[in-house]
């Protein structure tokens, strides 16, 4: 097996089973998080949570796809394991990075949905006397 083919073999094996591995845990740890923003409608919960974890892997078997050609010819195992780290350490920022945008639009959506199930205030008792 020349370098070259080593170095895409070992990046899409690798690419993919860390975006199944990321994606599994957040379906995993999503779905009470969910339950919690849409108020213990299981249903919706797990609707919303399924299509979460599909357009995840859509982006980023995309990107891993878009992200595949080597910018130089690999001819050493050295220059394949550094074309490697590079490619491998990109899709882990991506998936971070998706990571992170999910958590933001999540709290953004409980927050929201915190605030209009919330006690109304209730009217004050008295005022104080202007000074």
């Amino acid at each position: 097996m020349t370098p070259t083919l080593f170095a895409y073999t070992t990046y899409i094996l690798v690419s993919i089973g860390l975006t199944v591995w990321v994606g599994r845990t957040l379906h995993r740890n999503g779905r009470p998080f969910l339950i919690d923003v849409f108020h213990d409608r299981e249903d919706l919960a797990d609707s919303v949570n399924h299509l979460l974890v599909v357009g995840f892997y859509l982006v980023n078997f995309g990107y891993v796809s878009l992200a595949l050609k080597l910018a130089k010819h690999v001819e050493t195992a050295t220059s394949a394991v550094e074309a490697l780290s590079y490619k491998i350490g990109l899709v882990l920022v991506v998936l971070g990075l998706m990571h992170f945008f999910n958590l933001y639009i999540f709290s953004r959506i409980r927050q929201q949905a915190r605030l209009r199930h919330a006690r109304r205030p209730v009217p004050p008792d008295g005022t104080l006397p202007a000074r």
